[in-house]
């Protein structure tokens, strides 16, 4: 059974931005050359994933822009010749690739954001991807997770090892372990102290969900904030069902931090196969 389906829950304000995000959605901020949701996007579908749900609000139309033609300027560098930058505007969107989008009204939290795709979702398995999480990894995370999900048929959950004071920022995974990067979940907490967090594996953003998680976000009662959370849908998801962590082979990068942010530009731009020599070289004359 392939993930077909992506949902990339970007309704959110990205206050933590501002002034930045006044006018853009933070999802559009670029790491070196390429913005948040398109790194999301390209790793879906490097794990086989063709229909892209995006969950909107306002303000977010550039996110719709993005993926969508653009005509003229597509027009202006094939009449320049400019034929790999055309090439470039037309790797955005392959031919193959469905983008959808749908509105969250509200702002009622990450499984509120998951449910409004439900409709488009149906009985299928898919993948949520949190686009403040760019995850870099060889094969690409998403892939990495799509290869357990074909051998458990099973919810998976990324995860990654968490320091201890770290635990109230992160759903907090517990359970036996299948293998050295595989646990079968018993228990998920949702950002708990760290007197009360049952193991130091942390849930990252990036999800493969069965479609009975829906049912369960549905019927719960409001969680942490007085939202509808994602992980309170998997914990009771939990009573019918496997659910497994993969703690995955990668590095991910929180760019909903400024710190984070600026984490993953200068890493990816160190990576860059144009860029990296020569702004190793400028890092280098720093006086830090």
């Amino acid at each position: 059974m392939q993930v077909r389906k992506a949902v990339f829950p970007v309704a959110g304000l990205g206050t933590r931005f501002l002034p930045a995000t006044k006018a853009q959605p933070k999802e559009m901020l670029p790491v070196v050359d390429k913005p948040l949701i398109q790194y999301a996007v390209e790793e879906a579908y490097a794990a086989g994933v063709r229909e892209m749900i995006f969950v909107t609000g306002r303000h977010k139309r550039a996110i719709e822009d993005h993926f969508d033609m653009t005509y003229e300027l597509e027009v202006a560098l094939e009449q320049s010749n400019k034929l790999e930058l055309l090439e470039v505007v037309h790797s955005v969107k392959p031919k193959d690739m469905e983008c959808i989008y749908v509105r969250q009204a509200q702002a009622l939290g990450l499984g509120h954001a998951v449910l409004c795709a439900q409709r488009l979702i149906g009985n299928e398995p898919f993948a949520v991807l949190l686009a403040d999480d760019l995850m870099i990894g060889q094969p690409p995370v998403l892939a990495q997770m799509a290869e357990q999900f074909q051998e458990w048929r099973a919810s998976i959950l990324a995860v990654q090892e968490v320091p201890v004071e770290h635990t109230r920022r992160y759903g907090i995974v517990a359970g036996t372990l299948v293998n050295d990067r595989l646990m079968d979940v018993t228990k998920i907490v949702e950002k708990p102290a760290p007197e009360q967090a049952p193991s130091r594996w942390g849930v990252a953003g990036r999800y493969i969900l069965t479609p009975g998680v829906m049912h369960e976000i549905a019927t719960q009662p409001r969680g942490v904030g007085g939202e509808i959370q994602l992980t309170d849908g998997i914990a009771a998801l939990l009573r019918r069902e496997k659910v497994f962590a993969y703690r995955y082979d990668g590095q991910r990068y929180d760019c909903g931090s400024k710190e984070g942010f600026l984490e993953a530009n200068v890493a990816l731009a160190l990576a860059h196969p144009q860029l990296g020599e020569g702004f190793r070289n400028y890092l280098r004359g720093l006086e830090l």
